[in-house]
């Protein structure tokens, strides 16, 4: 059926042994990883009985994701991302194990358990960029859309099953079984990595990299302004239109859940992942795609559009409960398809654009504006919803998304017409 493989996802890059054995790996690891993401939280308020202290993963997670994630890419600039890749998975394969054993041994110090989420986080930092960096020399130009795609969708896949996975397990097993758990299913990643060939960087930094490499890297994006603005419209709609700091007051508020969570909630945390799944599973558009700046702007639009839509729905809950939570939960699933797609676009767009020797500190970068644009839209959604409220306050973020979309579109037009190359060939 021709019709419908053009419609799903084109799974021509896992033709390549070593992208096919990381991406099956990443199938496993994710959900173990998504565990530990769940039973750190949980474990710190079992422990505590705060929020306060469950409020402190953010920063003890943000911090050493942005340091190391700028570092890591430098790094990865350096040295055989190889190398970098056995020793930050060995990293996190030692942090998970730490995990089980303080929680085997019922240690109830918040702050040992914090440590080791930062830990954990910056191995994490260095890992990210050096994979992603490593992509383009496993698949063509042509397919790096689609290997994006692919990577993607088990990443969004792993956001909806691991917290479900999670909530059932951690009454039954306990928080030391989830760590367990995420240990083993590392290794699943360790037998992949080690199996690569070695990755050497063509033209990479010379000696032991420090801010200067970083520095280095961040004024490559000044002269090319086409890399420059796919972290700018990024940060548009993540900062503008990301609604997630709002979903327990809409939950409990606009669409009378309990206070302390319930199925709705659930629902709006889990539509825009699910949206990203569906994008992914039909993806096989991406690859056909030559125009990638222009798709890129057209993604963030539909992006800000049903944050937009998502706002009025639920302003407009009170008339029609159960047609407006529904249009919502539409509205988000659409913005996850279409936040997916442009990730894939702008992935591929540093990969393919960027010179070899800075791939990873761009990818540094990426890692950093992906992790912290969401955290900042939560300070400004609900600074936003505390004086105009949170549907308001959402849908006026998507109507900001569009607006600096399109002023960022004429300002640079060369990122508009940007023509992905199709001539380099992967390993």
């Amino acid at each position: 059926m021709p019709g419908l493989k053009s419609i799903v996802a084109d799974t021509r890059p896992l033709q390549n042994p070593h992208f096919k054995r990381l991406w099956l790996a990443n199938i496993i690891t994710v959900i173990g990883a998504q565990l530990t993401v769940v039973a750190v939280p949980a474990q710190i308020y079992a422990d505590t009985g705060s929020s306060a202290y469950v409020g402190l993963t953010g920063l003890f997670g943000l911090v050493p994701l942005i340091v190391f994630g700028l570092y890591g890419g430098a790094l990865a600039d350096a040295f055989d991302r190889r190398t970098i890749l056995v020793v930050t998975t060995l990293g996190l394969i030692g942090t998970s194990a730490l995990f089980w054993l303080q929680a085997a041994a019922g240690s109830t110090n918040v702050w040992l358990l914090l440590s080791l989420f930062a830990v954990q986080q910056a191995f994490f930092a260095v890992n990210q960029p050096t994979r992603s960096a490593v992509v383009p020399k496993l698949v063509s130009a042509e397919l790096l859309p689609a290997a994006n795609s692919l990577n993607m969708t088990v990443m969004q896949a792993g956001a909806i099953a691991g917290p479900l996975v999670a909530g059932v397990l951690i009454p039954v097993l306990g928080f030391e079984w989830l760590y367990l758990i995420d240990t083993i299913t590392l290794l699943a990643t360790l037998g992949a990595v080690l199996r690569l060939p070695a990755l050497p960087v063509l033209g990479g930094v010379v000696g032991a990299p420090g801010l200067r490499s970083v520095l280095e890297g961040l004024a490559y994006l000044r002269h090319h302004p086409v890399l420059l603005m796919s972290f700018v419209v990024d940060v548009i709609a993540m900062l503008f239109g990301m609604p997630r700091a709002l979903f327990p007051e809409m939950a409990h508020v606009d669409f009378g859940g309990p206070e302390e969570g319930g199925l709705i909630f659930a629902l709006l945390f889990a539509a825009i992942p699910a949206g990203a799944v569906i994008g992914g599973i039909f993806s096989g558009w991406v690859s056909r795609v030559h125009r990638q700046g222009l798709a890129v702007i057209v993604c963030i639009l539909v992006w800000g559009a049903a944050m937009t839509g998502f706002g009025v729905a639920v302003g407009l809950a009170s008339h029609a409960h159960t047609l407006m939570l529904s249009v919502a939960l539409v509205m988000l699933v659409i913005g996850g398809a279409a936040d997916m797609a442009s990730a894939a676009f702008r992935t591929s767009m540093l990969q393919s654009a960027a010179a070899d020797e800075v791939r990873g500190r761009l990818q540094g970068v990426f890692i950093v504006i992906v992790a912290g644009g969401p955290r900042l839209a939560d300070v400004a959604h609900g600074a936003a919803a505390a004086s105009v409220g949170a549907a308001a306050a959402a849908a006026g973020g998507g109507v900001l998304v569009v607006v600096g979309t399109v002023v960022a579109a004429l300002a640079v037009p060369s990122f508009v017409r940007y023509r992905v190359t199709r001539t380099a060939s992967g390993a």
